[in-house]
């Protein structure tokens, strides 16, 4: 078996199950933005914003129909996977019991991913949500990469010498990872030799920048491998490969986008690296049986104050008022950071160059020659993450990343008000509210009534995630799932649903508390 098979083994076949899956390779003629996709209705690149008039928002315009239950559950339980840690000895000695996760298309193919895996050669989870924009190419490199560059990243200097001294020997190589994957979640093929290469040259330079002995932090480590990785999608792409489709892809992932958040979860440290606008949100359980939220990340974008003024100083005065327009970097982009986007990174003269060596079929997409406007000294853009660090304590429940899709819908609290609810098994009955409407007496009993038949029904979802999908879809404006709703929005033709919605993807992570006490007891004695 050859090394990189050795080292990277364990990567499932690409399973095509579902159309809206199906991997980037069967859709090259989207590379960048599709010329005629509608857009959402926060598309991350404005330039996608040529979408139908807002008549299309009327619901007496949409041509969509009313699914049964079954249909509706079908639909949802698509892409939900499940993962529960092994117990030893009849006890689980981890600070994490599982994850369950789940992913719901809006664009034709979903531009979001997910990966899941525990490290093997040190220890700790890795959980990953990567939101793509302009194509799902990035986001796919992302899913498959990014866990390794932070495995290595990880390994002590006398471990990575062993790792090298196997390769030149060509002897066989333990598995840096064990991934937990739904069969949907695509593996490149074709690329895996490329991704080898370029993971093993990272790999021999921190050797030469690492002394024996020395073992890295978990968050240098995290915040290396996110830039170094989004440096090889660069360099990889300016110089090409013989392999024609090689070539192409290598392209394909360096002119489209991903944002990235991450989960590294080692007993009771959290470490949280994201950049871009996805979210990870801690789901705390109060003295009194209620749940409240802990953001552990912050979005990368306009309404954030500080990243508004991290990219005005890192640019000349002159360009204060242009490099963000409209809330986007550029008046083009809404994430300020992340993976990709050379457009936003590389000179005009790098693009140019690297374009007119490029495939024929680069220059039938208008995407790839669109330059920025006022783009006079890059780069605006950077996939360093902001990295944060939390200590788990037993009231530490559970944790949710989701890509932004999901945020869009519901607030936070109500995210884990949903989760804690299902998972516990406990509903906090609020009063009921209903806004600023007026309602019926009858209304008011309907209302009454659909509380009490959720409370029942809750359990018709075996997996938290797909829960919380089924909420973020189908709540009307009263906070409950009204299936007629969740209908349509589950029926609309591809061409309509990104209008009404973006992709969504979850995660969510089931601490053990027990485990969590008594690791902080170790702690303290």
């Amino acid at each position: 078996m050859p090394v990189a098979s050795q080292l990277l083994r364990g990567l499932p076949r690409a399973k095509v199950l579902a159309s809206s899956l199906l991997p980037c390779q069967q859709h090259q003629s989207q590379f960048g933005p599709a010329a005629h996709r509608p857009a959402s209705r926060h598309p991350s690149y404005a330039w996608q914003r040529h979408q139908p008039s807002r008549s299309y928002r009327k619901t007496s315009a949409i041509h969509s129909y009313i699914l049964t239950p079954p249909q509706v559950n079908s639909i949802l339980k698509a892409n939900e996977y499940s993962f529960k840690v092994p117990e030893f000895d009849g006890k689980n000695v981890s600070s994490v019991m599982g994850f369950e996760s789940n992913q719901l298309p809006a664009n034709a193919p979903i531009e979001d991913r997910r990966s899941a895996a525990t490290c093997l050669q040190t220890r700790g989870m890795l959980l990953g949500v990567f939101d793509g924009h302009a194509g799902c190419a990035c986001a796919q490199a992302l899913s498959e990469r990014l866990f390794y560059y932070i495995a290595v990243s990880l390994l002590p200097h006398d471990t990575l010498c062993e790792l090298e001294a196997a390769v030149e020997a060509g002897r066989a190589l333990s598995p840096i990872l064990q991934w937990h994957k739904h069969p949907n979640d695509y593996f490149s093929r074709e690329a895996q030799m490329l991704y080898f290469n370029s993971l093993r040259t990272y790999w021999q330079e921190l050797i030469d920048l690492t002394s024996p002995g020395e073992v890295p932090e978990t968050r240098e480590a995290l915040l290396n491998a996110f830039k170094r990785l989004d440096n090889d999608i660069s360099l990889e792409a300016q110089v090409g490969d013989p392999n024609a489709f090689l070539h192409y892809w290598v392209l394909r992932v360096a002119f489209s986008g991903a944002t990235a958040c991450v989960a590294h979860i080692d007993g009771p440290d959290l470490f949280i690296a994201n950049a871009g606008d996805a979210r990870a949100v801690l789901g705390v359980q109060e003295e009194d049986g209620s749940f409240s939220a802990h953001t552990l990340s912050n979005d990368h974008n306009a309404q954030n104050e500080e990243e508004v003024a991290r990219i005005r100083g890192e640019h000349p005065t002159s360009e204060r008022k242009t490099v963000i327009r409209q809330d986007r970097l550029l008046g083009l982009l809404m994430p300020f950071r992340a993976f990709g986007d050379v457009k936003f990174k590389w000179s005009i003269e790098l693009q140019k160059r690297v374009l007119e060596s490029g495939p024929d079929q680069l220059h039938e997409n208008e995407h790839t020659k669109f330059i920025p406007p006022n783009y006079h000294t890059p780069p605006y853009l950077t996939a360093e993450p902001e990295i944060t660090y939390h200590k788990l304590r037993p009231q530490d429940r559970f944790l949710v990343i989701g890509s932004d899709g999901l945020w869009e819908t519901l607030h936070r609290q109500e995210v884990v008000r949903i989760v804690g609810e299902y998972l516990t098994g406990v509903h906090q009955r609020q009063p009921l509210t209903v806004g600023g409407y007026r309602v019926t007496l009858g209304q008011m009993q309907g209302l009454l009534e659909e509380r009490k038949a959720r409370v029942s029904s809750a359990f018709e979802d075996q997996n938290s995630a797909t829960h919380l999908m089924r909420h973020a879809v189908g709540n009307n404006e009263f906070g409950t799932v009204d299936h007629e709703r969740l209908s349509k929005m589950l029926s609309l033709p591809e061409e309509l649903a990104r209008m009404y919605r973006d992709d969504i993807t979850i995660i969510v992570t089931q601490f053990n508390p027990h485990m969590i006490g008594a690791q902080m007891q170790e702690g303290q004695s």
